[in-house]
């Protein structure tokens, strides 16, 4: 989304057509980032807190390879002001990341509280546990018992790669939310002020955009997994480089399901620090 643009529907970051474009980009990213990374062998040693001790503990580093990993690369990403932007949430905590060197640029304020929310503490838990094992289970099958073939190094990458897509895949659904309360804060507002985390989901879902991305998503995944022959068709008996299926498992069962969640939460602190005559204002506002 380009957040320096003025709010002409066209490249107004809060426009819903705007947003539902990134995220229809998104879907052929993390595509291509889960393709990369079946390449490679599960390698379990690298989501371990004792698979590479003997390398990073004595540097006073307790976690995992790839949290090492993350680190170390969101430690260059924040001096070059990626997390500045409202749309990137690293995983390594703030307050271990350096300020940019870079000067700052000027957002237009598009979010209520853009670093109120991040969840990819479960977005990491999902993808080490359930994603990461179901994309690399051919190479696996393939090593056999050893379920390793060294390449931690490029592995990690792209590792990082489908994190940070998926990460920001997911936390769009802020802006999701704050188009569609812009668009009727009447019809949101009560619910906010209950609470009524149900009432605000029922308002967010719409189950045939849904069942539309899930369709879709399973033939883009069909196309760009397979190996095309001479005439440009998938060639079925080629195999894949990723199961159609595992790709829109992981939108069904984690992605969506992660997304809505961001959306009910922004939404149940979006009158925070509002004023009474100010929510007032909003309810007359649609």
């Amino acid at each position: 989304m380009n957040f320096t643009a003025g709010r002409d529907p066209h490249s107004d970051p809060l426009n819903l057509e705007n947003i539902r474009r990134t995220l229809v980009r998104l879907e052929d990213t993390i595509i291509f980032l889960l393709i990369e990374r079946a390449q490679f062998a599960h390698n379990p040693r690298m989501y371990t807190k004792d698979g590479f001790a003997d390398v990073l503990h004595r540097d006073g580093f307790e976690g995992s390879w790839l949290e090492w990993l993350l680190r170390e690369t969101e430690v260059s990403h924040a001096k070059i002001r990626r997390y500045d932007s409202p749309d990137e949430h690293p995983f390594t905590p703030r307050s271990q990341l350096p300020d940019p060197i870079l000067p700052p640029l000027s957002y237009p304020p598009l979010l209520h509280d853009p670093t109120s929310l991040n969840v990819n503490p479960q977005i990491l838990s999902f993808y080490i546990n359930s994603i990461v094992p179901a994309i690399t289970r051919t190479v696996t099958e393939r090593l056999g018992k050893e379920n390793d073939d060294g390449n931690y190094g490029s592995a990690g990458t792209r590792d990082i790669e489908c994190l940070q897509a998926i990460s920001r895949r997911i936390h769009c659904g802020m802006f999701v939310s704050e188009s569609k309360f812009l668009s009727s804060p009447s019809s949101f507002i009560p619910h906010i002020l209950t609470p009524n985390p149900s009432a605000l989901e029922s308002l967010i879902t719409k189950p045939a955009v849904e069942a539309a991305l899930l369709a879709r998503l399973e033939k883009k995944a069909r196309w760009y997994g397979a190996e095309l022959g001479p005439d440009g068709e998938p060639e079925e008996k080629s195999g894949r480089k990723v199961r159609p299926e595992e790709v829109v498992r992981l939108y069904r069962e984690y992605i969506i399901p992660l997304t809505k969640e961001v959306e009910v939460e922004y939404l149940l602190h979006r009158l925070d620090g509002l004023s009474q005559s100010q929510i007032d204002e909003l309810m007359k506002s649609d």
